[in-house]
């Protein structure tokens, strides 16, 4: 069966459970070899058998995304090892507390902007060369509805969204003249532990799951993925979404 990732290589953070598992599971069957980044060593090696069984293979990078120089530190080993990077899936992410803005602690503030914001950013700094040096690097980033719907009590996490939404369309507007495609990815309500935190009374399996949003990530990290800059809404069955300044 042909693979149409085979040859690629793909860093996906948060890999070890949720949309990032399933996510690192779907691009190592259509061929990639996989970099996983996560926090904890037993979840990625379990991940890492799983690749196996699929036929391909992965590189472990148990990490703390907080961990900037880490992060400087990957993009080097990239670069000694593959010399480029052709996917970027930029998956982690945390709630922080449903809470007024108000009540909202500086340490909890400062946590979710540094895994849901910063790290992106240094991510994009660190792997931006490897990415170009791609005949096709596809950088994709996992938002939320909850950048633009500024629901009550969700301020930190929308917040930070909103944040990414600009840096990513902002990478896009600056990597137009080069292979380099950046999509934002609105995967919408899933069975995911960061869900069930949110909405603890909700009945989960009324949800779609990771694994039902897994092949739309690899659509987007094929060669022949075109657009950019652009929200992929997963609760849309795919509509890509041109954000747009009021009128």
């Amino acid at each position: 069966m042909t693979k149409p990732l085979a040859n690629r290589v793909a860093v996906v953070t948060g890999a070890s459970r949720g949309i990032g598992r399933a996510a690192a599971l779907a691009l190592a069957e259509a061929g990639a070899h996989v970099i996983a980044l996560a926090r904890t060593q037993g979840a990625l090696e379990s991940l890492d058998d799983e690749i196996r069984q699929k036929g391909s293979s992965a590189t472990l990078v148990p990490v703390d995304l907080k961990d900037l120089e880490a992060l400087d530190r990957l993009g080097a080993a990239i670069y000694e090892r593959w010399g480029k990077l052709d996917i970027l899936l930029g998956n982690a992410g945390i709630l922080g507390e449903l809470a007024p803005i108000t009540h909202v602690d500086q340490p909890v503030w400062d946590a979710v902007m540094a895994i849901n914001v910063t790290a992106n950013y240094r991510l994009i700094r660190s792997l931006d060369p490897l990415l170009r040096a791609s005949d096709a690097g596809r950088a994709i980033f996992v938002t939320s509805g909850a950048a633009t719907k500024c629901t009550a009590y969700w301020g930190v996490y929308s917040v930070s969204k909103a944040a990414l939404n600009a840096l990513v369309r902002t990478y896009a507007a600056e990597t137009l003249t080069t292979p380099v495609k950046a999509m934002l990815l609105n995967p919408g309500p899933l069975r995911t532990a960061m869900r069930r935190t949110a909405m603890p009374g909700e009945d989960q399996s009324t949800l779609k799951t990771p694994e039902d949003l897994a092949p739309h990530i690899v659509k987007l990290a094929l060669p022949d993925w075109s657009e950019t800059g652009k929200i992929y809404d997963f609760t849309q069955d795919g509509k890509v979404l041109t954000p747009q300044m009021p009128a």
